[in-house]
């Protein structure tokens, strides 16, 4: 675990500060694909670090209902000012162990074209990246998708 940090469960109560800084660290407005029913619906398999000023990261994932050797990994977020420490790769670490927990073997997530950052950091995770595919989330809105076997 980086240094300085702790990894716990998420709660439902955590939705109001994740909401407060999510457009923040993002630099753009991203907070409406990260509506409260997630923390409802899906804060135990759902991860919060914490460090000295408070929350300094979060994983939102889940068990997928529909494909039972899989988990998603919906939202991600750290601190600017805990980038570059392993905090990301410690809490995928510990999804990926939860998921396997429950005999899932596939972990996958997806994230916008422009989100370099993100895709770079996928593909060091080891997790395979698709090619753009046009009109995933329907007309006009281009994404990328990533799986990796755990």
């Amino acid at each position: 675990m980086p240094t300085g940090h702790a990894l716990r469960p998420a709660t439902p109560a955590d939705y109001d500060a994740m909401a407060a800084v999510v457009d923040e660290w993002w630099g753009r407005p991203i907070l409406s694909s990260l509506p409260r029913l997630f923390l409802d619906h899906f804060h135990r398999t759902s991860l919060v670090a914490e460090g000295p000023e408070g929350m300094a990261g979060f994983l939102v994932g889940f068990l997928s209902p529909s494909a039972e050797d899989e988990a998603y990994i919906h939202f991600v977020g750290v601190s600017p000012a805990a980038r570059g420490g392993g905090l990301a790769r410690a809490m995928y670490e510990r999804f990926f162990a939860l998921a396997r927990a429950h005999d899932r073997h596939v972990v996958k997530a997806i994230t916008s074209t422009v989100n370099e950052a993100s895709i770079a950091f996928h593909r060091r995770m080891g997790f395979t990246v698709s090619d753009p595919v046009p009109d995933y989330n329907g007309p006009g809105t281009r994404l990328v998708t990533f799986s990796r076997a755990i």
